[in-house]
């Protein structure tokens, strides 16, 4: 059956957007909570329009990654004379204040379901006052900060905080440097969805694998993760296409991926790009970064009939048993409950970090995924993975 050509909105690159493309959050133009401030991100030129297959290869057995001693840091981390938790966010900041609202929210709606309020401190901060923030959890003799939330401000506190209490950041390094001593980090990092759907897609079979991608950096970074995650599985090399919404481009796609029909392709688009693009592919599995169905009404879902993506299981199944003490609210967008989410898993892993010895490992279901704590101090998100039925995500269930 033909796929129908919706009129497609344009211009939703809402702030929201932008703040859910650092948190689903890591490299060269990235979205508002991991951009530089004074100006615009740059976008580099796009990939070719297509590049040679590689031979297919038997996946190789994958070795577990080379631990890294924490990186030396010349901050003095502070003795804990309390066992307060400070939660440190830029409330104040007209960008990132409604980002860091939605983290607050689910962080106090989790510290109220444990009974554990009391020992909660919300330190708000503007743009230019994180290490302020920080100077003043310290002085408080907190046992742990939660935060900061963005790139800029992580970066800035490690780089510049004299002192600091042990700490969760909300955010990564865009280097993937390692962590200094007493930092641990949990993130809504996209590239854990991709490294997550490259995996699936081998195990579904694939082996070749067309990409389309647009040219915003979140888009950009979903599809490298994807394609490094989808060769170390054992893939091979990727055919990639640039997204040109114009109907020649488009046609000439379709004649392409007719000519050379891949296993699969990958759609590293926004939910205005997507059902477009989808419509001019040629029938096989497709995969999606997780923004794929945000606000995107039933008819417009049917035409990314069979998209599969990855989904924070709040939103994929939130009448879960394990979700059952938590207070459920909808902030009326994915960015902000996704948002919230993490400020739900984010409390619950404070608990643990602030033991005066913190554990070794953690391992837990969690409102953003199954969380998996690493020697490198960085928590390990998996998703959900969904597929659309019927104009619905539903959770997809592999073909034995």
């Amino acid at each position: 059956m033909a796929a129908t050509h919706p009129t497609l909105p344009r211009g939703r690159a809402t702030i929201l957007l932008l703040l859910a493309a650092s948190l689903l959050v890591a490299c060269a133009g990235p979205g508002p909570l991991s951009r530089s401030r004074p100006g615009p991100a740059t976008t580099a030129p796009p990939p070719p329009a297509s590049t040679a297959l590689a031979p297919t290869y038997p996946p190789p057995e994958v070795p577990l990654p080379q631990l890294v001693a924490p990186a030396p840091s010349p901050t003095i981390v502070t003795r804990p004379t309390s066992d307060t938790i400070c939660l440190v966010l830029p409330l104040e900041s007209p960008l990132y204040g409604p980002a860091a609202a939605a983290v607050k929210a689910g962080f106090l709606a989790a510290a109220n379901a444990a009974g554990s309020a009391s020992r909660t401190r919300i330190i708000a901060h503007g743009d230019d006052g994180v290490l302020p923030a920080f100077a003043a959890a310290a002085e408080s003799g907190a046992a742990l900060v939660v935060g900061p939330l963005t790139r800029d401000d992580l970066k800035t506190v490690l780089a510049l905080a004299l002192t600091r209490p042990r700490m969760l950041a909300l955010n990564q390094q865009e280097d993937g440097s390692a962590l200094p001593d007493q930092v641990y980090a949990l993130s809504l990092a996209i590239e854990s969805d991709a490294e997550l759907l490259a995996r699936r897609a081998y195990a579904d079979g694939a082996r070749t694998l067309a990409t389309v991608a647009s040219d915003t950096p979140l888009q950009r970074r979903f599809k490298a993760a994807f394609s490094a995650a989808w060769e170390r599985t054992g893939g091979s090399t990727t055919r990639d296409y640039r997204f040109d919404a114009r109907p020649e481009v488009l046609s000439l796609l379709r004649r392409e991926l007719i000519a050379r029909p891949p296993d699969a392709t990958l759609l590293a688009l926004n939910a205005d790009e997507a059902p477009l693009a989808k419509s001019f592919l040629p029938p096989g599995p497709v995969y999606a970064s997780s923004q794929i169905a945000d606000g995107l009404p039933a008819p417009m879902l049917r035409d990314l009939e069979g998209v599969r993506y990855v989904e924070i299981p709040w939103l994929a199944d939130p009448a879960d048993a394990i979700f059952a003490r938590l207070p459920h609210t909808s902030l009326g967008d994915p960015v902000l409950d996704r948002l919230y989410a993490l400020g739900l898993d984010a409390f619950a892993i404070a608990e643990l970090l602030a033991n005066a010895i913190p554990p070794d490992r953690v391992e837990f279901e969690g409102a953003t995924g199954h969380l998996s704590l690493t020697p490198a101090h960085v928590f390990v998100r998996e998703g959900q993975i969904m597929v659309i039925r019927a104009g619905q995500p539903t959770p997809y269930a592999p073909t034995p």
